[in-house]
């Protein structure tokens, strides 16, 4: 079982416009085509920040017309979250706020020995970097600038350093590249 932050960066490290649209990333590449497919048939829970959530609530025919339907997720999905938000119907969806770590052994029990996502945004995963919980980066880097918006991962991670592990071309869009995250004491 992993904890991974897989997710898609702007070649200047962004993964969403200052308007958290996700817009830029659709002419890039196809999900069939990507190891998403893979990637998600492991996954057993979800981690995600509230702007991402609303973000999927509100693209929901962009969203259907990408991966089928307008909620793509069958597995529990917590959103970290401080405001009353609407449930999708048949989504699995829980509220929660404050420390990852509590929410980590929650989806680790209901993930059932499969990996944890932790969808977005860059904050949230360097949240589960911070208590020492995220085992995997995998980042697939579009062929475009924003020039500003929602950072990757708006933390500094000097050592120990991220371990390269693969990478991987997808078309003439997109490469992924996939990070092991070293094991680190955590101080409290």
């Amino acid at each position: 079982m992993k904890t991974q932050y897989y997710t898609a960066a702007s070649l200047d490290g962004f993964i969403a416009t200052e308007e958290d649209s996700l817009e830029w990333l659709f002419t890039l590449a196809d999900l069939s085509d990507s190891s998403y497919p893979a990637f998600i048939a492991e996954v057993g829970a979800l981690a995600m920040g509230a702007s991402t959530y609303e973000w999927i609530l509100r693209n929901a025919d962009t969203v259907a017309a990408e991966t089928g339907s307008p909620w793509p997720y069958a597995q529990p999905t917590w959103v970290f979250t401080h405001r009353d938000l609407a449930i999708p119907e048949g989504a699995d969806v829980r509220f929660v706020q404050g420390e990852v770590g509590p929410i980590h052994e929650e989806m680790r029990a209901a993930a059932g020995g499969k990996n944890l996502w932790i969808v977005g945004g860059g904050d949230l995963a360097g949240q589960f970097h911070d208590a020492g919980l995220l085992d995997e980066l995998i980042v697939q880097i579009g062929s475009v600038t924003l020039g500003k918006g929602k950072p990757l991962f708006p933390r500094r991670v000097l050592s120990p350093t991220l371990r390269l592990e693969s990478v991987r071309q997808m078309g003439t869009g997109m490469v992924e590249l996939r990070y092991g995250v070293a094991a680190r004491e955590v101080s409290h």
